[in-house]
């Protein structure tokens, strides 16, 4: 949390967004930071999570305000709330503990509820429909871009078969299945970590998604405000590591062009060129924090 604090340069009297507000946590420490009159945007696609952040939040009255909505819109949201010239963004992509541990949700392969997996429970998609009307082309597809699945031929050919006679209901139901299919089993991660990962993504088209809002973040940011993202597997740090090095570069043409013809201008500098990690003390307070790791970037002016 304290590395969040700092990389973001929160002070007192600033503004932030926070696209991913979850249970609340970072929204507020960043609340108390900025302290007396700081405001906070705090978006999110899933109606839970927003309760949870409204009790945690309700302290601070109307220095708070919360919005249903995908962080993908975070421009629109942020403009029709006053708030186009940000001091900073915040991006947390990882999945809240009490999503987790909802069994109706289906997040995770220990859960013996519906094989579910959206954030916003108001679309239609789940992974029950992918894994169960998915062609095994699609499923394969999926298994390997979003998982990076070693085995996602096998698991895909297995799955449509065994569909063919039961569909899939119970999101435990499918971690055993995997489980019981893969040949190599990691040593430190459950067998069907990679699949339901990729579901997941699936289900909630989070790379189009987070494309969409790194750069609806960086159009609200006012020039030295910075975006921070917290991505927890290598396929997110992939996409912001590529938008901020696109983003932090004057031309973007084919290197084989003699001239540049994109009239692209550097909008970011680049603050961390690692990703920062929890320290000791946050990782033992919150073990899932030891997958975490923050980029940070800083507007320029135009």
């Amino acid at each position: 949390m304290a590395e969040v604090l700092t990389a973001l340069d929160a002070a007192p009297g600033r503004s932030f967004l926070d696209g991913t507000v979850g249970a609340g946590g970072h929204a507020d420490a960043l609340l108390d930071r900025t302290a007396p009159d700081g405001r906070l945007l705090g978006l999110d696609r899933d109606p839970a999570a927003l309760e949870h952040a409204t009790a945690t939040l309700a302290r601070f009255g109307d220095r708070a305000v919360l919005v249903r909505a995908n962080f993908a819109e975070c421009d629109r949201v942020a403009r029709e709330h006053g708030l186009a010239e940000l001091d900073g963004v915040l991006l947390d992509l990882g999945l809240s503990s009490f999503q987790l541990a909802d069994n109706e949700r289906g997040f995770s392969f220990r859960s013996s509820g519906p094989l579910d997996m959206r954030a916003d429970p108001d679309q239609s998609v789940t992974a029950a429909d992918i894994v169960n009307d998915g062609t095994q082309h699609e499923l394969r597809r999926i298994f390997l871009e979003y998982g990076e699945e070693p085995e996602a031929a096998r698991l895909a050919a297995a799955i449509v078969r065994r569909r063919t006679t039961t569909r899939f209901t119970a999101a435990d139901e499918l971690g055993r299945f995997v489980a019981g299919v893969k040949r190599r089993r990691p040593p430190s991660t459950d067998p069907a970590t990679r699949v339901f990962q990729a579901l997941r993504i699936a289900v909630n088209d989070e790379f189009t998604n987070l494309r969409r809002a790194l750069g609806a973040a960086l159009s609200v940011l006012r020039p030295g405000g910075r975006l921070g993202v917290i991505a927890f597997h290598s396929l997110e740090e992939r996409a912001v590591k590529e938008f901020f090095a696109q983003e932090s570069r004057d031309c973007i043409c084919p290197p084989h062009l003699p001239t540049c013809v994109c009239g692209h201008r550097a909008g970011l500098r680049v603050v961390s060129r690692r990703a920062l990690r929890a320290s000791d003390e946050e990782i033992t307070r919150n073990p899932r924090a030891r997958s975490a790791g923050l980029r940070v970037a800083e507007k320029l002016a135009s």
